[in-house]
Formats: structure tokens, C-alpha cells, sequence
């Protein structure tokens, strides 16, 4: 946690919250919630708490949510979302796993190169949206949403456990990291305009807190999310 905030701190980005339609209150009703490791930071940047797929997150800080979203827009802004459902696909028949539950050509990543895809039921119906990234350390990296995490957790196990009976070299591990997300990709440029949108297939590069690299220009910390 130390290590993210740090982070967070030293690049001078602002973080965004949740949509308020996502969300709800806390009550005490409520079974007790998951705290990413951000969640200190949030309370003392004034972030109001609610409930979301079973973690506690912020859905607003000082600055109304036009604010926040203009900002993010024109110039750039991080979004926690160490609540969503992180995995490792390990071995060498990890490709062949992926690319029987979602769609695009996963074997063509360059190392640390992710992409947007979507998981798929047998009759081609979409389950969830995902990313994947094909690591420099020999492994898949997926991310998708925590409000499908059981199902999409069992997707993958089934998967394993089948490829496994068939003898493949394959295996799963979940994660518990922070993980940050920068929005906007445009903001080197100034920000994209609304509305704007790649033709291509949306590609990204992955890399870790505290990596080297450039942080983007008019970058400030606020609440953001997808």
C-alpha cells in the first residue's frame, strides 16, 4: 500500500471515484466489506465511501462529478481498482486456455501488450469483458469486473481443470495487488475529444508501480472508474 500511494504522490495524479448508480451508501446492515490497500488514502483525501461488489470504494471526493469528469477528459486521472478480479495464467498451454474462452487472437500480444476481449459461453453469448496481458515473465495477466468475480473465476477453473485432464501444462493463480488504472490515454496529446474512439481493437501497454517512465503531462490525483 505504502508503495502505491507513493506512487500516487509522487507522479502528483489526481484519483477518481465510482458512478453514484453503481454504488450505495454503507449501512450497518450490511455484511463488512473488502478494503483495497488505497483505502486509508481515500479517507484522507475526503473520499466518500460506499458499497460496491462486496468492497468499500469512493464515489466522490471534494470536486462535484463534473469536475472530475472534465478534468479526466482534458487532462488525466487514476482510478483504483484493486477490488476487480486479477489472475495469472501460467504454463506453456496458457494461450491455448485463453483463447478458448474469449475472442481475438491472444498469441498475437507482444510481451506486455494487453487487450480488451470478452468472455464467451459456448454459443458465442458474451459473460464479461476482460483484459488480457501477455507478460515478460512467462505469464497471462487478467483483469475483469468484480461484480462478476465468482463466475468468471469458475470459467477459468473449469478451463484449467479440463485442459488439465488432457494433459496440457497449464495452471491459475489469483492475485492480491493494488492495481491502478490511468484514463486518459489521450492526455499526452492534450485529451481526446468526446465521443472520439479508435477504430482498431483497443491495445495497451502494462507495466508496474514504480517502473520507470513518464508521467503524463497536467496529471493530478482525483476518483476514476470504468
Amino acid at each position: 500500500m505504502q508503495r502505491a500511494v507513493s506512487v500516487v504522490a509522487r507522479l502528483g495524479f489526481r484519483l477518481q471515484a465510482i458512478p453514484p448508480a453503481l454504488c450505495h451508501p454503507l449501512s450497518c446492515a450490511q455484511e463488512v466489506l473488502r478494503r483495497t490497500p488505497l483505502y486509508d488514502f481515500h479517507l484522507a483525501h475526503g473520499g466518500k465511501m460506499v458499497a460496491f461488489a462486496g468492497w468499500s470504494l469512493p464515489v466522490q471526493y471534494r470536486d462535484s462529478h463534473t469536475d472530475s469528469h472534465l478534468h479526466t477528459r482534458q487532462h488525466c486521472s487514476l482510478f483504483d481498482v484493486s477490488h476487480m478480479l486479477q489472475t495469472k495464467i501460467l504454463g506453456s498451454d496458457r494461450v491455448k486456455l485463453m483463447e478458448s474462452l474469449v475472442v481475438g487472437d491472444i498469441a498475437e500480444l507482444r510481451p506486455n501488450q494487453g487487450t480488451l476481449s470478452l468472455f464467451t459461453n459456448e454459443a458465442g453469448g458474451i459473460l464479461d469483458d476482460l483484459i488480457v496481458t501477455n507478460t515478460s515473465e512467462g505469464h497471462l495477466y487478467v483483469v475483469s469486473n468484480a461484480g462478476c468475480w465468482e463466475k468468471d473465476l469458475a470459467l477459468m477453473q473449469d478451463k484449467v481443470r479440463e485442459l488439465q485432464n488432457q494433459g496440457r501444462d497449464v495452471g491459475l493463480e489469483v492475485l492480491d495487488n493494488a492495481l491502478l488504472a490511468l484514463q486518459d490515454l489521450g492526455a499526452g496529446s492534450g485529451g481526446s475529444s468526446p465521443g472520439n474512439s479508435s477504430s482498431e481493437k483497443p491495445r495497451g501497454e502494462a507495466g508496474r508501480a514504480g517502473s520507470q517512465g513518464q508521467p503524463a503531462p497536467g496529471g493530478r490525483p482525483l476518483p476514476v472508474w470504468e
